[in-house]
């Protein structure tokens, strides 16, 4: 059972932050209607390199929509 700590957007990408049963890591998990995406973090990479996790996770799904063309 995981609870939430922060839910945001990241342009059309909801980004939900959970615990998870491991004290030291986290779980991301991104939806944008289309395409869905989750992965764990460390607690310390969360809370001092968001800011990158968040570019990562855009950049991520710009490619989803680039393969295509």
């Amino acid at each position: 059972m995981s609870s939430v700590i922060e839910s945001y957007k990241l342009g059309d990408i909801a980004v939900e932050i959970s615990k998870t049963d491991h004290p030291n890591k986290l779980k991301v998990d991104c939806n944008d209607g289309n395409y869905h995406s989750e992965f764990t973090v460390r607690k310390y990479e969360y809370e001092n390199y968001k800011r990158h996790m968040n570019q990562r996770i855009k950049n991520a799904y710009d490619e989803q929509y680039n393969e295509g063309k």
